[in-house]
């Protein structure tokens, strides 16, 4: 009798460093079921694993929050600093001033960047440092039983019963004012726009800020939430349709004259920009800040790529730091000696 032959295995899918997505994941979350965090957290697994991204090379940064705790779910073999409550945009920026090199990804909370946070959050907009900083914001505080952040809409209530009566912060109006370079708001459940606005983040050399609206299905999924699962689903106003091409493929695109805008990023991939029944342009800052503001009166989500300026010098272009990262060059050149400390001294005496 003929032994009988057993299927080859299916080659596992790689990306172009022979990586495996696996490779890509973090521990395992302890997040709520549910939790649109986790949907957040496999957008980022899946745009690093398609835009070969070396693990190692990645810096995570958080605060305190439901949202601080995402870095550990994805990238394992990446650095992480679990900083203190509303400065991982200050920890994110030294982190890169000492290793420029470093591909830093902050993921924070409402209440991390817009409350406690708000002012290093807006030092690190007017810096422009190359970094992604993912705002996952649901609109209250769930580590403590869910009281309304910041972010949270005028009229919206708490399961309680709680009405919200303060104005929101708008993270993408104060991004794109004061200095962020790219800036875009998408809904934790849109798996397509979310993942080609991070690989359009991972391609951008300059600090990208993405408002991701994340529903809390514990304090904040029901009937008068405006951060619910049910309300973007009727809310949401997508001004564009996203694509996206990466630099190693061939480019042909065929799209009929005026429906589409085309934006080169910084490692030569291509972001395709479809016009829905919007005249958007995404380069444009003044309009971008008048469209969101018309959005809210009309009580609107807008969701896609809000703004992009690839023409602004980044922090660390602007401080011109030497080819070597700081953190590994020696004491000698990074030290000033005794003589020109005392020199100093000596002028304040």
């Amino acid at each position: 009798m003929s032994a009988v032959e057993t299927p080859a295995p299916a080659p596992k899918k790689t990306n172009r460093l022979g990586f495996e997505i696996i490779q890509y994941r973090g521990g395992k979350t302890t997040l709520c079921a549910g939790c649109g965090h986790n949907a957040i957290t496999e957008r980022i697994i899946e745009a690093c694993f398609e835009m070969d991204v070396q693990p190692w090379q990645v810096a995570k940064m958080s605060g305190i929050g439901c949202s601080s705790k995402t870095p550990a779910y994805f990238l394992g073999q990446s650095h992480g600093f679990n900083g203190v409550h509303g400065r991982a945009a200050a920890t994110a920026t030294g982190a890169l001033l000492a290793n420029k090199h470093l591909k830093c990804i902050v993921v924070s909370g409402d209440g991390d960047t817009a409350s406690i946070g708000l002012g290093h959050f807006m030092h690190m907009l007017r810096r422009n440092p190359p970094l992604i900083y993912i705002i996952e914001n649901n609109g209250v505080y769930g580590l403590t039983k869910g009281q309304f952040s910041a972010t949270a809409d005028v009229g919206s209530r708490l399961k309680s019963g709680t009405l919200n009566t303060l104005p929101p912060i708008d993270c993408c109006l104060i991004a794109i004012e004061m200095g962020a370079t790219l800036v875009a708001r998408s809904f934790s459940g849109d798996k397509k726009q979310l993942s080609v606005i991070l690989k359009a983040c991972l391609a951008h050399n300059g600090l990208a800020v993405v408002d991701v609206i994340s529903p809390c299905t514990t304090f904040n999924d029901h009937d008068g939430s405006t951060k619910s699962y049910a309300y973007m689903k009727d809310h949401e106003e997508p001004i564009h349709e996203l694509g996206w091409i990466p630099s190693y493929e061939d480019i042909h695109v065929e799209i009929e004259e005026g429906a589409s805008q085309e934006v080169e990023m910084h490692d030569g991939s291509r972001l395709l920009i479809h016009k829905l029944e919007h005249d958007y342009d995404p380069t444009d800052k003044v309009r971008a800040i008048k469209y969101l503001h018309e959005a809210s009166q009309r009580k609107e989500v807008l969701t896609g790529i809000l703004y992009v300026d690839r023409g602004k010098q980044t922090l660390i272009e602007q401080l011109r730091l030497v080819g070597q990262p700081l953190a590994t060059l020696p004491e000698r050149l990074t030290r000033p000696p005794r003589e020109a400390l005392e020199k100093i001294m000596d002028e304040y005496r």
